[in-house]
């Protein structure tokens, strides 16, 4: 192939993937993909879905959504912004054996795994896709490949090829990787409550099991058959059932649907009846000092991106990564960010590893920030404000030395945030209220939530740092 088409508006491709239903296959999918050892080996040591999923599944959709339902150039804006955040995914897993996100065969097999996903839905729906329609959805799936430029060679070369592929694929190097038994058993079981649950919050540790026994159950009964051969997963009689109710009453419902609540983002490529989070409540105003707790809280909602109960370099590779996702910079800009964040955690490290052990505590994140900040005035231009500082200046688009509302949207919004908490901490950083944030007003916002002795004073600024957790 010399050249990409993209899908239009009435495909197939288009059709199959905005469905709301397609929810149903997307754990089995990302199994699929974790069993991978490449995959599980980047996922496990450098991702960040154990401590945030919902936003994890936001910045996956998010691109889905780039990759398949828009223009040309927005299309090779995804692709160029996945290999930049791919190339520094690498290293070694724990069985000593290199890996990259930028191996081709890797790149292959996530890819085909989507498109596998969508006609997996359509079987286990009851209506599965004729032989001349895999054709159609494989043939319109392979002319956006193409713009990610890798060996047609690797790829299965007709629709008919890829069950061989899989099943190949499957005997010969898919596994039960630590990342796979992560998303089969323990993600959903300790996952924080999603932000659009409103008052039914309170119920979430309950639901939460249900709905993490139930998606297990699905997922079992809905992978591949040689898949769960090989890697010793069963497939109880009440989990088939369960699959075959699910999958053809989703269907039923669907086929009944106007197209407005059918599909979450229209063959169009528009969202579908975009919803957002409720606005958010102003904090009681504790009457003592309360920095340890709301350090100690940020550690935890924010800085513990991996979830891991410690912090790690690669903690603040995936809060470099959080800050560049919304932004589209080029490559030096976002080197910068990278960079910044390193300092960021080098000077922590020197400064608060106290048993030499290569890792942060919370205790000793929470012990060594109080006594850093109460020591040294200048204590947090070494670390914080280098990151912040480059936060900034990647978020200002036009080097105007002023972020305007709408860079500030860009920096720190995403579909889950309320346009109502935006506005409002956007106008806590302007402090001169002429509806432009400065560099230092930009760096006074955040300073203030780790030095402020109460939350009133602090603000909300820092709890949004690093974006919506």
């Amino acid at each position: 192939m010399t050249h990409t088409a993209r899908p239009e508006a009435d495909s197939m491709l288009r059709r199959t993937l905005g469905e709301r239903r397609i929810a149903l296959v997307a754990w089995r999918l990302l199994v699929l993909q974790n069993a991978h050892p490449a995959v599980g080996a980047g996922v496990d040591q450098l991702s960040t879905y154990r401590s945030h999923p919902w936003r994890r599944i936001e910045h996956t959709m998010d691109s889905g959504r780039r990759l398949f339902f828009s223009d040309q150039e927005a299309l090779n804006r995804e692709i160029a912004r996945l290999e930049r955040s791919h190339r520094r995914i690498a290293g070694v897993d724990n069985r000593g054996r290199p890996y990259t996100a930028l191996d081709p065969a890797v790149r292959v097999w996530v890819l085909v795994t989507l498109y596998e996903a969508m006609t997996a839905l359509r079987s286990l729906s009851g209506h599965p896709l004729s032989p001349a329609e895999l054709d159609q959805l494989y043939r319109e799936f392979r002319e956006v490949c193409t713009a990610f430029r890798l060996p047609d060679e690797l790829f299965p070369p007709t629709a008919a090829d890829v069950p061989g592929y899989l099943h190949d694929t499957i005997r010969e190097t898919l596994e039960l990787t630590e990342a796979a038994q992560d998303m089969l058993y323990t993600v959903l079981t300790r996952a924080p409550a999603p932000r659009r649950l409103g008052r039914l919050r309170p119920a979430w540790p309950l639901l939460r099991r249900l709905v993490a026994r139930l998606l297990t159950t699905l997922t079992l009964a809905d992978l591949p058959a040689e898949f769960r051969a090989k890697c010793g997963l069963p497939r109880s009689r009440s989990a088939a059932a369960l699959s075959w109710a699910v999958h053809r009453g989703a269907r039923l419902i669907a086929e009944r649907l106007p197209d407005r609540l059918r599909y979450r983002t229209a063959p169009s490529g528009e969202q579908s009846r975009p919803t957002t989070a409720k606005p958010p409540r102003p904090p009681r105003t504790p009457r003592r000092d309360d920095r340890p707790a709301r350090i100690a809280a940020f550690y935890h909602q924010v800085m513990d991106q991996t979830g891991d109960g410690r912090l790690t370099a690669a903690d603040f590779q995936a809060m470099a990564h959080n800050i560049c996702w919304p932004l589209e910079r080029d490559e030096e800009t976002e080197a910068a960010v990278y960079s910044a964040f390193d300092t960021w955690w080098r000077h922590l490290l020197s400064t608060m590893d106290a048993n030499g052990d290569g890792e942060i505590s919370c205790e000793e994140f929470v012990t060594a920030m109080l006594a850093g900040i109460d020591r040294d005035p200048d204590y947090l231009d070494q670390g914080l404000h280098v990151a912040v500082r480059a936060m900034f200046h990647a978020a200002d688009v036009d080097h105007s030395g002023r972020l305007c509302a709408d860079e500030y949207r860009t920096l720190f919004g995403g579909s889950r945030v309320h346009p109502a908490e935006l506005t409002h901490g956007f106008r806590q950083l302007d402090t001169d209220g002429d509806g432009q944030i400065t560099e230092e007003e930009f760096v006074r916002g955040f300073t203030e939530f780790f030095t402020a002795r109460t939350a009133r004073t602090a603000g909300t600024a820092g709890t949004q740092l690093l974006g919506r957790p």
